[in-house]
This record gives structure tokens, C-alpha cells and sequence, in this order.
């Protein structure tokens, strides 16, 4: 038996999901729901970053219903260790976002900050 390799032939296809997967398909999340909570620091070593809503990658997960389960869920898990969560209408001005399943589908990142 030989390894087996990969060829990566549509890199830019690639670059265009990944990006779609970081801003929402229109590049806005505006409208969808995201957890509010007392600010809590990044819990990387020598990361200066303190969030005020739930986030991933530094990014604020988004959910498109308001009664979305999982967004239930992680606002429940919130509240057992004390972030005073409160679900609230996603605005862009927040900061950067990302779709929890598209968070989800991408293996779940947990640090970093995304740059243009």
C-alpha cells in the first residue's frame, strides 16, 4: 500500500466558504439571536480579550430562531456558572459573529481572532 494524498483543486471555492462561514452568507447576522452575559475574560493564557456575549474564536455565536435549542442550552450552562445570561437580538455593532452550526460544522475553533 502507498499513503494516500489530497489535491486540493478548488482552493478558492474553499476560501469562499470559509469566509462565508465567518460573516453569514450576506456578511450579516443581523436579526438572529445571540447570549448576552457579564463580561468574562478569555480563558487563554495571555489573552487580554473579555467578552460580553458567548463567543467562539472571539467570535459571538448567532442563532437564527430565539428558541433554537442549543442557544437554550448555552444560555442554561451561562447561567449555572454565573454570567447572568439574557438572549438578545444579534447587532452588527456587537462585533463579529459566527452561526453556532457553522461553528459547530467547522469542528468548534475555541481561539483566535479572525482578521480580514
Amino acid at each position: 500500500m502507498e499513503p494516500g494524498r489530497l489535491e486540493l483543486v478548488e482552493q478558492e471555492r474553499v476560501a469562499d466558504l470559509d469566509q462565508e462561514l465567518w460573516e453569514g452568507e450576506d456578511g450579516d447576522h443581523s436579526g438572529w439571536y445571540c447570549v448576552g452575559t457579564d463580561p468574562f475574560p478569555c480563558p487563554a493564557r495571555s489573552c487580554s480579550f473579555v467578552a460580553e456575549f458567548m463567543t467562539a474564536a472571539h467570535l459571538i455565536l448567532v442563532w437564527e430562531k430565539r428558541d433554537d435549542p442549543t442557544l437554550l442550552h448555552h444560555a442554561q450552562r451561562a447561567k449555572e456558572v454565573g454570567r447572568n445570561p439574557r438572549v438578545v437580538e444579534y447587532q452588527r455593532s456587537f462585533g463579529p459573529s459566527a452561526s453556532y452550526y457553522a461553528w459547530e460544522a467547522a469542528g468548534r475553533p475555541v481561539h483566535g481572532v479572525r482578521r480580514p
